[in-house]
């Protein structure tokens, strides 16, 4: 896949990431975030599709994006389809830090070392392309705003967003009250999106060992099995939560 896209991994990092501290909200539940976000990256990709509440690689030739084909390899050896709690809820360590690592390579944040407490070597990074951040931000403002039913890519964004708790670092406070509701709202508007977002809740309220169940019996969030179409904790060095 082209570099000229962002990935959504990419995107809910920036997303995160508060420019007056330089750390990322909700640290611990976005690296659950991270991890489906690649699934819906991959399905955009037409490399992996849901299948009731698991995912099936459709797809193993390599996107050109090495986290993203690790993942899809991971996937494809799995040999049979997925469910998308298991995956998501799987150790994925460093994987935050791979993204801000490249987001540093790539020029868009920049790395600040400082200390805690005067002795624990801590990073924390500054976004240099402010206005990436800004346009990523005003496409879940106009889906808030506008009630127009966003692109998949937003739609699965927002739907992260929310099941990641993001709602409060974007929209605090009382005045955002709406704005989350509508944020969470949006969760409905993309199949892929909607089934990894549950995943996430799920996995942080640890539901895991039965399927979620919606009307009729069907798993919670399932679609029947198709290819997508192309559509669009410490480290070696303490990063600042």
């Amino acid at each position: 896949m082209g570099r000229s896209r962002r990935t959504l991994p990419e995107e809910l990092l920036l997303l995160a990431l508060d420019p007056a501290t330089g750390t990322t909200a909700q640290p611990q539940s976005l690296d659950l975030g991270l991890a489906g976000a690649q699934l819906v990256e991959l399905a955009l990709a037409g490399r992996i599709a849901p299948d009731g509440d698991r995912i099936a690689v459709v797809m193993p030739r390599p996107t050109g994006d090495p986290t993203l084909d690790s993942a899809l390899e991971l996937l494809r050896r799995r040999g049979s389809p997925v469910r998308a709690v298991h995956w998501i809820g799987g150790p994925r360590l460093g994987l935050r830090q791979t993204y801000l690592s490249h987001l540093e390579r790539c020029g868009m944040v920049h790395a600040v070392e400082g200390q805690m407490c005067g002795v624990l070597p801590t990073t924390r990074y500054q976004a240099t392309e402010t206005a990436i951040s800004r346009e990523i931000r005003a496409r879940l403002d106009s889906a808030i705003r506008t009630g127009v039913p966003p692109d998949p890519r937003t739609a699965a964004l927002a739907a992260l967003a929310h099941a990641v708790g993001l709602g409060k670092h974007l929209y605090p406070g009382n005045e955002g009250r709406s704005s989350r509701s509508r944020l969470r709202d949006l969760i409905r508007h993309d199949p892929m999106g909607g089934l990894v977002a549950h995943a996430v809740m799920d996995v942080q309220n640890g539901v895991a060992a039965q399927p979620r169940r919606g009307p009729g019996g069907r798993p919670a969030g399932a679609v029947p099995a198709q290819p997508r179409q192309h559509g669009s904790g410490s480290m070696a060095r303490a990063v600042a939560h």
